[in-house]
């Protein structure tokens, strides 16, 4: 029985969870620990923030504030789990350590496969930025300095939306446009051989086939138009790649920083060494993890202010 206002139950897959991630790397990577989250005086977390109704129901965003000390930077972080599984909870403990830092973290909900196949989900973090730069004012955040990021598969989503999402393919690019990218482990090239060898394994029951819709030689076109490496140019924003090590997971990095390179547009490209892939959940990487985007956001600010040599 539906409650009065509840939306109409969905299929939801659970498959990926934090606590399934530790239980296959414990024995692999020793010293790999669950991240302990601490809170200073002063934080404050607003959870389940409607910012958008998809027509048969609301989807939500959690934003992590930071104490005294705010820099007025956002970031707007999606998660990843194979664009079918996963939540906004999984990027608790980074959320955290970056308010530390001074930046608001907005942490978006969004279509899954399972529910609606590409481009909704893409739709879904286009709006969920233009509702953040909407409501900058409201988080004491400057609307120009909102950072997208996100991890495994949503990495791959947030760079597309960071190198496409100007042009308006996900709605107005105006409203859509970011700061900087933050790809933690997300794929930037659906269709070269090393990425086809991994997505397109299991051809149609692949998750990136059950999100975009058929395998790479059914929807070839649509793999392509979903590869951000298809769209980096002169107007992308600045880079951070943060890399478990593991090639798979980048692949398009090499065409991507060459293109940023060429343009001129500031970039960096770190890798861990003998780290899981998902490195952002846990310690010791996820300290780490804080400190690039941190270390890589702050060199873009001198940039903004300094005076044409």
């Amino acid at each position: 029985m539906l409650l009065p206002g509840h939306a109409p139950a969905r299929e939801v897959d659970d498959s990926y969870t934090i606590g399934q991630r530790f239980a296959q790397y414990r024995d692999k990577f020793p010293g790999i620990a669950w991240p302990a989250v601490t809170w200073k005086a002063g934080q404050s977390v607003l959870f389940d923030r409607p910012y958008k109704n998809t027509g048969t129901r609301d989807l939500h965003i959690d934003v992590f504030r930071p104490s005294a000390g705010a820099n007025r930077q956002g970031i707007l972080l999606v998660h990843g789990g194979g664009w079918r599984a996963g939540a906004k909870t999984h990027f608790y403990a980074l959320a955290n350590l970056l308010a530390q830092r001074g930046y608001t973290v907005f942490l978006p909900e969004f279509r899954l496969s399972v529910e609606a196949a590409y481009p909704a989900g893409m739709i879904d973090i286009g709006d969920a930025l233009a509702w953040t730069r909407a409501h900058a004012a409201e988080f004491d955040v400057d609307p120009a300095r909102i950072a997208v990021g996100g991890a495994s598969s949503g990495g791959q989503m947030a760079s597309l939306l960071a190198y496409a999402g100007p042009s308006g393919l996900f709605g107005s690019g105006t409203e859509r446009t970011a700061a900087a990218l933050i790809d933690l482990d997300g794929v930037l090239d659906f269709t070269t051989p090393q990425a086809l060898q991994f997505e397109n394994a299991a051809g149609e029951a692949s998750p990136a086939a059950r999100w975009l819709g058929g395998s790479y030689e059914h929807a070839a076109a649509r793999w392509k138009d979903a590869s951000a490496a298809s769209h980096v140019g002169a107007q992308s924003p600045p880079t951070l790649i943060v890399s478990s090590g593991i090639p798979r997971f980048t692949e398009g990095k090499t065409t991507v920083l060459a293109a940023l390179e060429r343009h001129g547009i500031a970039h960096r490209f770190f890798a861990f060494e003998n780290a899981p892939h998902d490195f952002w959940l846990f310690e010791p990487w996820l300290p780490r993890v804080a400190e690039q985007i941190d270390g890589f956001l702050k060199t873009l600010e001198p940039a903004r202010g300094s005076a044409p040599e």
